[in-house]
């Protein structure tokens, strides 16, 4: 068990630095083609050469992010790669994006109902902009910004996935996040942005927040009504709102606004007792409002990414408020990665563990995991826990 947050900060950087930039700038950059491959077994070695659009874009905000941070002239090189890679295969000629692509950059999936791809583009873009000073980059992320607000907001540009109309989380979640990484590049659209996330912060919290279940829900009514005849209306995704807590709170301190700081901290402390396993430990996948049974086969599995946003929304709300619950939660949380994902010897972590925290698979890519929430939250923690020693 590590309590001392020095120790856990040296860790982190260890990790994140021969742990996962390493992994990935060994295994999955192509140097042949350009951009990253990320499904990768458990020694890094490739078992599909088709490429992920969500992580060219993600893997692109990941290494300008580390190259602003430590400077590593190889982090920029893998970010001059996947730029070049994402401006001339990873877009349709009616400005969407593709979901999957081939090596070589032809087109094999695209995705019509969702955006994701294109803002994990957007922050790739802008992050790639303030590290290098190409304008171009800053222009390019906030005309993407806007396409997407017009595909989200546009009816009959995005095809729903089923029939019954519905509002989902995820738009308005991944929109917070986006604009946060969008203002830092471009200041000079600060009050244009934070209207913006006013807007979202509305959304969120008179549609999805709800009191009375003390519960954030995935899927409403377009009404916001909360839809319980329905296993996707009563689906919970604790990992998705634990992550949009943090971005909440990040934006509270940000904005000095105590709403927004108190908001996130409701959902967090909602979300991290609905998620977390009394049992076995680890956030679980989903849970159903109502307790009733859910239809999902993965639903009492534990993923990667969801034990990462518990780390940073652990941290932010300890920085806020110096709870020790919620320095606990963070030891806890560590303590359950240490154990059961990280992969000491060949570096990253595994993804997918069985309730019971066992091995699920061996493999540390595919199409949705690759270099993203964990070095994020390796930075991120690393950034409060230096806060925070600042303050003691």
């Amino acid at each position: 068990m590590l309590n001392n947050l020095d120790t856990i900060r040296e860790l982190y950087i260890n990790q994140l630095i021969n742990g996962e930039l390493e992994f990935w700038l060994k295994y999955g950059m192509d140097g042949i083609n350009g951009g990253i491959y990320t499904a990768l077994d458990e020694d890094g070695s490739i078992i599909d050469t088709d490429k992920s659009v969500w992580f060219q874009g993600r893997a692109l905000w990941v290494f300008a992010t580390a190259y602003e941070k430590y400077g590593d002239i190889r982090y920029l090189n893998a970010c001059d790669s996947l730029i070049n890679f994402i401006d001339n295969h990873c877009f349709d000629s009616d400005g969407r994006m593709f979901f999957k692509v081939s090596k070589v950059g032809n087109p094999i999936v695209k995705r019509i109902r969702y955006f994701f791809s294109e803002t994990f583009a957007i922050i790739g873009y802008a992050t790639y902009a303030r590290i290098t000073g190409k304008e171009e980059y800053n222009q390019k992320s906030l005309k993407l910004l806007e396409f997407v607000e017009n595909l989200r907001t546009t009816e009959g540009l995005l095809i729903p996935k089923t029939m019954r109309e519905s509002k989902a989380f995820g738009g308005p979640m991944i929109l917070l996040n986006v604009l946060s990484e969008v203002k830092q590049s471009n200041p000079s659209q600060s009050k244009e942005l934070d209207e913006y996330m006013d807007k979202l912060i509305e959304e969120v919290k008179n549609n999805f927040v709800r009191e009375d279940l003390q519960l954030v829900l995935e899927q409403v009514g377009m009404d916001g009504s909360f839809q319980a005849d329905h296993f996707e209306g009563r689906i919970i995704n604790p990992g998705h709102a634990i992550e949009a807590s943090w971005f909440i709170m990040k934006m509270g301190i940000d904005r000095n606004n105590d709403e927004l700081i108190n908001l996130g901290l409701k959902i967090y402390d909602w979300m991290f007792e609905e998620g977390w396993d009394k049992e076995f430990g680890g956030i679980i996948q989903y849970t159903d409002a109502l307790k009733k049974p859910l239809a999902e086969y993965h639903q009492d599995m534990k993923f990667w990414w969801p034990q990462c946003e518990a780390l940073i929304a652990s941290l932010y709300a300890y920085k806020l408020t110096k709870k020790q619950i919620y320095m606990d939660n963070f030891i806890m949380v560590n303590d359950y990665i240490q154990n059961h994902f990280v992969d000491n010897l060949n570096g990253e972590w595994y993804g997918y563990l069985h309730k019971d925290g066992t091995l699920a698979t061996k493999l540390k890519g595919n199409f949705y995991k690759g270099p993203f929430h964990i070095p994020r939250m390796y930075m991120i923690c690393i950034s409060l826990i230096e806060e925070i020693n600042k303050t003691k």
